[in-house]
């Protein structure tokens, strides 16, 4: 195959030259708009770029004219000005143009144009059948196209195709959204008030659409005289669900048997004030010998801050900046019978930053790694801040700020979604105080509005 690239001012040129260069069995296989010369982006002309071939063996070469003769070249019928389309490429090219690309990249390291390439089968037959379009423009001279950029213009072509086809399937999920949507509107109608009433408020704490539908359609299933059913009734049957859900989802407290507490999380959620109150209560309800260690030394007056909680409480702290020095610490703290590590918070949008804690959040025999959250935080936000921090070993999920929202969905939307235990709730800044170890039945509550946490 013979591969030639023109850039024309009008189609007519462009199709002198093509058949002038290629015969008249030449096929155009793109076009596209150009931009030439000009001044700073100023005065610049517009051209056609041309892409035309030819297979060899059937390519006639116009004769030369001879000297003597003054014979003028046939007129050419004019073509009335119309918009150029981006790219002409007819259907037994476009169906091909994944195998033709294929066999342009075989031929990248061959830099001559006017070697012969053979194309697949279907091309072939492609180019036999379908004539030269004449919709073409005005290239600048005869410049032979290479193979690499024919080879550049049909994947982009393909890539457009593929672009096609991501948009379609995007229509079509949209389309199905779209009727699970209505879906959902029916059953919605057809479900009691009461349980109308429920399914509202739960989407109001942020509760996911899923996990909605899964309460409800459980309590369809259990309960008889649903249709008769009032408010309360339907409460007591979704606090059963709750309850039921969270139940496998609550990790309780510190475990006895754990040595060493690791606190991961995003910055401002309170991880320095919760180690705090963890401390308090193993302290004094446990009557453990607590030791602090903490690798914050990025925030300005955190080691202060954590310094004056160990000088209150009476327990050793430790500062460490490095793996070495974590492990000089922890023997320092041998004799403690729990050690709460507070790390630094670091921007869960930057991977460096979190991937930092990698080096201290080794996971040892009897630790357990806790990740901070706040309930103020977006659902969304916390589902990516989990994505990045599950990186590493988690086992168990502390929510603090539960008395600075009135919205608690996205706490069971996390607990859905991963494999965390939820051990602790804090609802204030008071140390030991404003800590809680929730119950099933104690979120139960606080989702359907029923008490304040």
């Amino acid at each position: 195959m013979r591969v030639k690239r023109y850039i024309v001012d009008t189609m007519p040129d462009a199709m002198l030259k093509i058949r002038t260069d290629l015969g008249s069995d030449a096929v155009i296989l793109s076009t596209k708009e150009l931009k030439t010369g000009g001044f700073l982006g100023l005065f610049q002309k517009k051209k056609i770029e041309v892409i035309a071939a030819v297979e060899k063996e059937q390519t006639a070469e116009a004769p030369a004219p001879a000297a003597s003769a003054r014979t003028e070249p046939a007129p050419v019928q004019s073509v009335p000005s119309a918009p150029v389309p981006k790219r002409v490429v007819p259907d037994a090219y476009r169906k091909s143009s994944q195998a033709f690309a294929e066999s342009m990249r075989q031929a990248l390291n061959n830099d001559d144009a006017d070697e012969p390439v053979a194309p697949p089968p279907a091309v072939r037959n492609a180019e036999s059948a379908v004539p030269m379009s004449p919709l073409v423009q005005k290239p600048e001279g005869n410049e032979p196209t290479t193979v690499q950029q024919l080879a550049a213009r049909f994947v982009e072509t393909h890539s457009e195709e593929q672009m096609s086809e991501a948009k379609l399937f995007e229509e079509l999920r949209q389309m199905k959204q779209m009727m699970a949507e209505l879906t959902r509107e029916k059953q919605l109608a057809d479900l009691p008030e009461a349980l109308q009433q429920l399914q509202a408020h739960l989407k109001a704490q942020g509760v996911d659409q899923s996990l909605v539908e899964t309460w409800t359609g459980q309590i369809m299933q259990d309960s008889a005289g649903v249709a008769e059913m009032t408010l309360q009734k339907a409460k007591r049957a979704m606090k059963t669900q709750i309850e039921h859900f969270t139940a496998k989802r609550i990790g309780g407290g510190i475990d006895v048997s754990t040595k060493i507490v690791y606190i991961a999380g995003p910055t401002g959620v309170g991880k320095t004030t919760t180690i705090a109150k963890l401390a308090a209560e193993q302290l004094f309800k446990y009557k453990r010998k607590v030791g602090f260690i903490t690798s914050d030394t990025y925030r300005i007056s955190a080691v202060e801050q954590l310094r004056t909680y160990a000088s209150i409480l009476g327990v050793p702290l430790e500062v460490v900046q490095s793996p070495g020095d974590l492990q000089r610490s922890l023997q320092r703290l041998s004799d403690c019978d729990l050690i709460l590590m507070d790390t630094a918070g670091r921007n869960y949008r930057n991977e460096l930053l979190v991937s930092e804690l990698q080096s201290l959040l080794a996971p040892m025999e009897q630790s357990e790694t806790y990740l901070v959250l706040a309930l103020t935080s977006k659902t969304e936000d916390m589902r990516i801040i989990t994505n990045h921090f599950s990186k590493y070993p988690l086992d168990k999920v502390i929510f603090t700020k539960a008395d600075e929202t009135g919205s608690y969905g996205a706490m069971f939307n996390l607990l859905q979604e991963h494999p965390l235990r939820l051990s602790y709730m804090t609802n204030g800044q008071n140390v030991p105080d404003d800590l809680l170890m929730p119950s099933p039945d104690f979120l139960a509550n606080v989702l359907l509005g029923e008490i304040l946490p």
